[in-house]
């Protein structure tokens, strides 16, 4: 039977979880799977932690794990890009597999870990770092390995998952739904890498990296978060047979690639429009499989902890077998997000005068953006009213172009709603 001797870093939430999944469970790991754990030492820098750990095992000295000699394998739980790179690059330095659950540390040095790995031969697994407990990373790994990737349309932040399901199913505005989440623990109390897009992008960039063998930039995925939605934005979608996701999204576009985190209008019998709460779900399209779906819960102690020690015994198993491990090589291009051809939503707050409406399609007709339907409810003249717009397909340079101008008229008050649509 393989032994993976493990060396933990982080004893926290997440990790907490690990080390009571593994004490629970060993027995059970090793007759599913052939591979027993053992824990050789933790290191924490915690002294208030909030489970008992047998105090021999425990360190606050990182290299008593990274550099140990009977540790094979380092479970990283600290999260974080510094300094918990320099620890994952000692580690593979030293001669050992990693694990980890850190989606920003992949998304952004990825490159240079997976070099590393490759350079002494090791292996990295990181299934925690998208989607909590769902296979997804082992799906694009094996399980399409026979398929190109033609497109993957998610939704990998439960946080702003659950504020928009609120919004849409109980009418609450966005800061009342934000406090809900904060309430129920899907919110942090700064929750700025959540509602503003980061988290996503950066799970978006590894699953990019993984669909098209080369590695995603981080920096080069096009991100808006869901904070200036409004109320009226999700009531407006549904009269339109709408609803608003914050999505996540790579596809092939013509000779490139697209790489963008939104807020996004999809038809309300699509998939992923019956995704709610704080779940999350991966809808991947492969020119052999057509589309697969992976769906479940996003994050949380037990799912995310689940995924980790799945990832041991993958690598207890690979190990046994001696199989090389492919990493992503050379760079994504990705096109700039000016190119992109989309439909649109457009909310212009204007003065509801005479001939208003008219001199808006003018402007749009000027940049060739051509209007598919239009919602006007209310008539108060001389009154500022929402005035909604949808498009048919147009490219990305020309709307920001014509909504500059818009924006600029007399007749309209405040910044234009932009939302784009798939379909």
């Amino acid at each position: 039977m393989q032994i993976l001797k493990i060396g933990l870093l982080g004893l926290g939430n997440i990790g907490s979880g690990v080390y009571s999944l593994i004490k629970r469970k060993n027995k059970l790991i090793a007759q599913q799977s052939g591979v027993r754990l053992e824990i050789v030492r933790i290191a924490d820098r915690s002294r208030s932690l909030g489970i008992s750990v047998p105090k021999h095992l425990l360190t606050q000295d990182v290299n008593q794990v990274v550099r140990h000699p009977h540790i094979d394998t380092v479970v990283e739980l600290f999260g974080g890009v510094q300094p918990t790179l320099k620890f994952v690059l000692t580690a593979l330095r030293s001669g050992k597999d990693v694990v980890t659950a850190n989606k920003a540390l992949l998304a952004e040095e990825g490159d240079q870990i997976f070099r590393m790995a490759e350079r002494f031969d090791r292996k990295i697994f990181f299934e925690a770092s998208v989607g909590g407990g769902i296979p997804v990373i082992q799906g694009l790994r094996e399980g399409l390995v026979t398929n190109h990737i033609q497109s993957i349309h998610s939704i990998i932040n439960g946080t702003s998952n659950y504020i928009l399901s609120e919004m849409t199913e109980r009418g609450l505005d966005f800061k009342t739904a934000l406090k809900a989440a904060q309430q129920k623990g899907y919110a942090e109390a700064n929750p700025t890498l959540d509602i503003e897009g980061g988290d996503a992008a950066h799970k978006i960039t590894i699953l990019a990296s993984l669909a098209f063998g080369k590695m995603a930039k981080f920096k080069d995925v096009y991100v808006e978060g869901i904070s200036a939605i409004r109320h009226e934005d999700i009531a407006f979608a549904n009269e339109f047979g709408y609803r608003i996701k914050l999505l996540a999204i790579v596809k092939k576009s013509g000779d490139g690639v697209e790489a963008r985190v939104q807020p996004t209008l999809i038809p309300k019998h699509h998939i992923l429009a019956d995704v709610n709460g704080s779940y999350n779900a991966i809808l991947i399209r492969g020119d052999e499989t057509g589309d697969v779906l992976f769906y479940g819960k996003g994050a949380g102690q037990k799912p995310t902890a689940s995924a980790v020690v799945s990832d041991l015994a993958t690598l207890g198993k690979a190990r046994s077998a001696s199989s090389p491990m492919r990493f992503p090589r050379g760079h994504l291009t990705v096109k700039n997000i000016s190119t992109i051809l989309s439909r649109y939503y457009f909310r212009f707050q204007v003065i509801d005068r005479p001939g208003m409406l008219a001199k808006i399609s003018d402007v749009l007709g000027k940049h060739h953006i051509s209007i598919s339907d239009v919602i006007q409810k209310e008539r108060r003249t001389g009154r500022v009213v929402p005035l909604i717009l949808l498009t048919h397909g147009v490219h990305e340079s020309a709307v920001r172009r014509a909504v500059h101008a818009i924006d600029r008229m007399p007749v309209v008050r405040g910044k234009t709603q932009v939302l784009r649509i798939e379909e």
